[in-house]
């Protein structure tokens, strides 16, 4: 039996020692918004309610505190070992830079995907747009923060097929910053194309700077970002994407029992 000298890193139930599993830590953009850092946080809630084996913590890449630097520092000076799902919606700067540098040289601690692309993401999409009042024929913009690095855009582009394969009317992407079409930009070319209407699927986790500027890019329709509920920011977290995140941690563990031989 393990004494508890020699369980740092176990969770001791009875007189059974169990390995403890890895924290997860949910590490979004950050926002000055107020409703976006409490969607964040309340995903992370939802994330622990279904999980409550698991220690989840927040962190971030940009704007506040405290950063996925500091959190995975901090969790591998006290010997606890962590998986960092960004909660970030394609494979940006942030996750390949600002994430793989933070895991980099800590012990224990490794880096799931992102959340995006992910078929339950599209299913979503879908849901915010109809609940917004879009109809079949529609023309739709698939916005998108954007992003420098290639592989972001492909994995928009893999999100704006999918979605295009469950909507009757075109599908589009539009960026907010770092590539092109803008949003904007996207909604002329659909109207200059033949669409009558057009709306927009906000492909954004939560409201925030770039969300507030969809509603200026000229479409008829703008639906919730993917942490804003059908029935509004205080309904509850969408259980989807509650397990994109879960299923993140889970099958990176997977990988390195795997990679490792472990049972």
């Amino acid at each position: 039996m393990a004494s508890a000298e020699s369980t740092t890193g176990d969770r001791i139930v009875g007189r059974v020692s169990h390995p403890t599993p890895p924290v997860l830590v949910g590490c979004a953009h950050g926002t000055r918004s107020t409703s976006g850092r409490r969607a964040v946080a309340e995903l992370l809630v939802a994330v622990g309610d279904a999980r409550p084996d698991l220690d989840v913590e927040p962190a971030f890449v940009d704007v506040q505190p405290p950063s996925v630097a500091e959190v995975v520092a901090r969790l591998a000076g006290s010997g606890r070992a962590c998986v960092v799902v960004p909660l970030l919606l394609s494979a940006g700067f942030h996750v390949r830079t600002d994430v793989a540098d933070a895991v980099r040289s800590a012990a224990g601690a490794v880096a799931a995907p992102a959340l995006g692309p992910d078929p339950r993401l599209v299913e979503m999409l879908r849901d915010r747009l109809q609940s917004a009042g879009a109809v079949a024929g529609d023309g739709v913009v698939l916005a998108a923060a954007g992003s420098s690095e290639p592989r972001a855009g492909a994995d928009v582009e893999l999100m704006r097929s999918a979605l295009a394969a469950r909507w009757t009317g075109p599908v589009v992407a539009g960026f907010g910053a770092s590539a092109t079409p803008t949003v904007a930009e996207a909604v002329t070319a659909l109207r200059d194309g033949g669409s009558r209407r057009v709306a927009v699927a906000s492909y954004l986790l939560a409201p925030g700077h770039f969300h507030d500027r969809l509603d200026r890019a000229g479409a008829d329709v703008v639906a919730a970002p993917l942490l804003d509920g059908l029935d509004g920011l205080d309904g509850p977290v969408d259980v989807r994407l509650v397990e994109i995140v879960l299923d993140r941690y889970t099958s990176t563990i997977k990988e390195l029992r795997d990679d490792q031989g472990t049972p």
